[in-house]
């Protein structure tokens, strides 16, 4: 029980602060609001100034236990100070009438208390474990924001983790889910909201009843993810908007930018509530014929205050401000290009369906492909066009189909979770005027989506809730027995932690729950520097990917400073790599030295690892293979030399190159561009030079899940790899990577 007391004061500890800071900004606005929306639009707009200052405490290097604390109860002084916790004096909504006030809390009730129990359990989500909290983790443990250059997550933009990051302190990982579970709540009453103001409240209790009892919005809300925290804050400038439109409260703007701004920090996806908030702004004001600069710069600058420092800091850690994408626009070594394309690519895939026909019935009912459902009643999802006879209609699907499109790059569920809310009033928009049909509709839901009744149709493998934790919640049940039990992460995180000494780093191809072990976990897409050791691996393991191809380009012999290897045709979706570049004269290789300069492009980072005399590393052009791409050496002086050898593997089909050359002065002259070309079989011992790579970089271990490539080899040829078994859980091995003899 202490424990739960814990949990319970962490989340509501932050929850307090973001609703006194939203009052005391409201207040200083001289926002006119009704009391229900006063209350909700607090909380959320509070959330994004204490995310302003989490962050800020983090990028100080001040992240402690103590100094949130008593940053927290400063904001709880002031704002008790200005009297903020007294009963409000604004006046009230419209009422919606008693059946559907009596059906709203009889259903809102019982899904508070399921997602509440699942909220307070032991954190088992897969990516709520992994990198959301586990970067949480490691900045409280780091007092902050470091250099981490190996795990593309840590490149996002963390809004809703700077929240969680406050609640971690106090009650670790359910304290945070705690606080999702809060703005999941929340969701639903501030659609209730917006609805009785504009006029609609009948379709906007059975919309929000549709939207709360929505299994994927369940499992996401309640677990350390970010998907319905983003939709609450992009419905709220929604709302915001919608209200400065009819009551021109100039001071709203200042909320509006700032919630519009902290849209992007959430999510890069909800980005899109800048161009709509400052379009929205812009359309009304010309329609009023009102002075147009200042609340568009009202705006701008708001939202910049809440894009900025996530911006600055991506460019200052990794050299990308919208990090881990647009890469070409902004090239840098930690993420790859080829990665990103091939990233985005996969997600557009997600689940693998066979057709996009599949698509619709997976969301709806299956849940299997697409990890998580939205709810059968959402196949009528298509009726919610019948809102279009409306205004209030017309504005709701306008937004839902802006905030859907990020949809079409990552096709999972909750990845439409920011559309919800507005298709969701759309479609009680739509039922509302038949009489008991959207009554019906959002019982039915409620009743179909309960755990019990939803395992009955949906896949066994959807990602849903399961049941009420009661035990577990209150911690009756003990959390390491609940989490070895429910979490197989969990337990490879803790052999981990059992087996591998603090401050060592452990490379893996699956990764694992990271929010369990303080131990550092580079996992081989993550960042460019793991996929160079991924590589290493792969070397060994297959030997397309060893450097078995010979390209020898002669020339007649003569004095040269500089040489160039040109790229002249591409073909494919190839990229070109070299793994040795070697300068003969005669039969000897010229010996490389310290005064030559390399140069590439693209990739510069990496020229080196083609003059490194390691034959599991190469330099690789990390996109595919285009004209004009190259390589170049320069000697310091002039130097007698009669060809060039390219030791390369065989996956760069499309490659057509050129050598040229060039003396102390003078142009660059054509050297060769039919290179000899010849085989030679596999290096022996690649396989212990791959491990003495890892070492080299601070890597003594090796985390095989029985699906990874290596696994089986490993299993099988340890002491050729120069590793040995450390321990097993349920497959996933643990290995030391043994130091070479001397």
């Amino acid at each position: 029980m202490p424990k739960a007391l814990s949990i319970l004061f962490g989340s509501l500890f932050t929850v307090a602060c973001c609703y006194t800071l939203g009052r005391l900004l409201l207040e200083q606005v001289r926002a006119r609001l009704y009391r229900e929306e006063e209350r909700l639009l607090a909380l959320v707009s509070g959330a994004s100034l204490l995310h302003l200052l989490v962050f800020a405490l983090a990028a100080a290097q001040v992240m402690r236990k103590g100094v949130l604390l008593a940053a927290g109860l400063a904001i709880l002084l002031a704002g008790w100070r200005r009297g903020i916790f007294r009963p409000s004096k604004a006046p009230a909504l419209p009422p919606s009438g008693k059946f559907w006030k009596w059906l709203f809390a009889a259903v809102y009730a019982a899904y508070a208390f399921l997602y509440w129990s699942n909220a307070m359990a032991p954190e088992i989500s897969p990516d709520g474990s992994s990198y959301h909290l586990g970067l949480v983790a490691r900045y409280l443990r780091e007092q902050g924001f470091s250099r981490i250059t190996t795990n593309m997550y840590a490149n996002l933009t963390q809004g809703i983790e700077m929240l969680y990051l406050f609640a971690f302190a106090f009650g670790r990982h359910s304290a945070a889910s705690m606080v999702h579970f809060v703005f999941t709540m929340t969701l639903p009453l501030l659609m209730m909201t917006h609805a009785r103001r504009s006029g609609f409240p009948a379709a906007g209790a059975g919309g929000a009843l549709l939207l709360l009892c929505s299994p994927v919005v369940g499992v996401d809300g309640t677990s350390a993810y970010n998907d319905v925290a983003v939709a609450t804050v992009v419905f709220a400038t929604f709302c915001l908007l919608h209200i400065w439109a009819e009551e021109r409260q100039q001071g709203l703007l200042i909320p509006i930018g700032l919630l519009a701004g902290y849209c992007f920090a959430t999510k890069y996806t909800a980005a899109l509530a800048i161009p709509y908030a400052g379009l929205f702004v812009l359309w009304k004001t010309w329609r009023r014929r009102q002075p147009l600069l200042r609340p568009l710069l009202t705006l701008s600058i708001c939202a910049a205050t809440m894009m900025l420092p996530w911006m600055a800091k991506n460019w200052i850690i990794v050299g990308n401000p919208l990090s881990p994408f647009m890469n070409r626009v902004f090239p840098n070594p930690n993420v790859r290009i080829s990665f990103e394309r091939e990233y985005i690519e996969r997600m557009r895939h997600y689940g693998d369906p066979k057709s996009y026909w599949e698509v619709p019935l997976d969301l709806t009912v299956h849940g299997e492909k697409l990890a998580g459902m939205l709810g059968p009643v959402y196949v009528l999802a298509p009726l919610s066009l019948l809102a279009l006879r409306r205004p209030e209609g017309r504005r709701l699907l306008l937004a839902g189909l802006l905030f859907a499109l990020p949809y079409f790059n990552n096709i999972g569920t909750r990845f439409l979770v920011p559309a919800l809310p507005f298709f969701s009033l759309a479609l009680g928009m739509a039922c509302e005027r038949s009489r008991g049909v959207l009554p019906s509709l959002a019982l039915i839901h409620a009743i179909i989506c309960w755990p019990p009744v939803l395992r009955l149709y949906c896949s066994p493998h959807a990602w849903k809730l399961e049941r009420v934790p009661m035990a577990a919640a209150l911690r009756l049940t003990p959390e390491e027995k609940y989490l070895t039990m429910r979490h197989y992460g969990y337990v490879v995180a803790r052999m981990v932690e059992d087996h591998v000494p603090a401050g060592e780093k452990v490379f893996t191809y699956s990764g694992t729950a990271d929010a369990y072990t303080n131990r550092e976990i580079l996992v081989a897409y993550q960042s460019g520097e793991n996929s160079k050791l991924g590589e290493s691996v792969w070397t060994a393991l297959f030997p397309d990917s060893a450097p078995t191809r010979r390209l020898r380009f002669g020339f007649d012999g003569r004095p040269l400073r500089r040489l160039r290897l040109v790229e002249t045709k591409g073909d494919g979706p190839d990229q070109w790599s070299i793994t040795e570049w070697r300068i003969l004269s005669g039969k000897r290789e010229l010996p490389r030295s310290p005064e030559w300069r390399l140069r590439a492009w693209p990739n510069p980072w990496d020229v080196q690892l083609a003059f490194d005399n390691s034959p599991v590393t190469r330099w690789k052009s990390w996109q595919s293979i285009f004209p004009g791409m190259f390589m170049e050496v320069d000697l310091g002086s002039e130097r007698k030399m009669d060809a060039v050898l390219l030791e390369t593997t065989k996956d760069q089909y499309g490659t057509r190159l050129k050598l040229y050359g060039q003396r102390e002065k003078g142009d660059w002259m054509e050297l060769s561009d039919q290179p000899q070309e010849s085989e030679t079989p596999p290096r022996k011992g690649l396989r212990r030079v791959a491990m003495e790579e890892m070492r080299a970089h601070g890597v003594r271990y090796f985390l095989v899940a029985s699906q990874d490539p290596p696994a089986q080899d490993f299993l099988a040829n340890g002491l050729l790899w120069g590793i040995h078994l450390m321990a097993e859980r349920g497959g996933t091995r643990l290995y030391a990577i043994e130091a070479p003899p001397e």
